[in-house]
């Protein structure tokens, strides 16, 4: 394996880490008063279960695309579409879990000052984003550095052509 995809894996590591450790500060801030917190836990509960019946419909008609994919195209193709779907799926769900419990906190801290208001509502937008890079350079790395050296047990994904 080349330099090059070791370097997109670290770089899809790094950005998760980095939205790991800052979604833990963004977490750890002053979640505000207990009213806030129950409006905040209801707009959560409210997002979840949207999320859920959103990701229900999606996951029919992915795996309806999966299906004509693995037909069409063969299994490979099939598999790198499902680690994508599934990666991104991810990346939606966490990142909206952690946008919502911010949101409370990104109030909490506007009361004391813009300043400190917009740097936590800066840090959860970032990890949403850094989320959705990291996953994807991740999920291409390993797919393509798969597909660039001979896999003598022929179980993995090896090249888009049949071996």
């Amino acid at each position: 394996m080349s330099a090059a995809y070791f370097l997109v894996i670290a770089c899809g590591i790094l950005a998760l880490l980095y939205g790991l450790v800052t979604s833990r500060q963004v977490l750890t801030a002053n979640a505000g008063s207990a009213r806030m917190q129950e409006i905040s836990g209801a707009v959560l509960v409210g997002a979840r279960a949207y999320l859920n019946r959103q990701y229900r419909a999606i996951a029919i008609v992915g795996i309806v695309v999966l299906i004509v994919l693995g037909v069409a195209l063969g299994v490979r193709v099939a598999f790198g579409y499902l680690i994508g779907a599934v990666l991104s799926a991810a990346a939606g769900y966490i990142g909206m879990n952690v946008s919502v419990r911010a949101n409370v906190r990104t109030a909490q801290a506007a009361r004391s000052g813009l300043k400190a208001g917009l740097d936590i509502a800066f840090k959860a937008g970032a990890i949403t984003g850094l989320l959705v890079v990291g996953l994807g350079l991740l999920g291409v790395g390993i797919i393509i550095s798969s597909c660039a050296q001979p896999c003598p047990a022929r179980i993995c994904v090896r090249c888009w052509r049949p071996w």
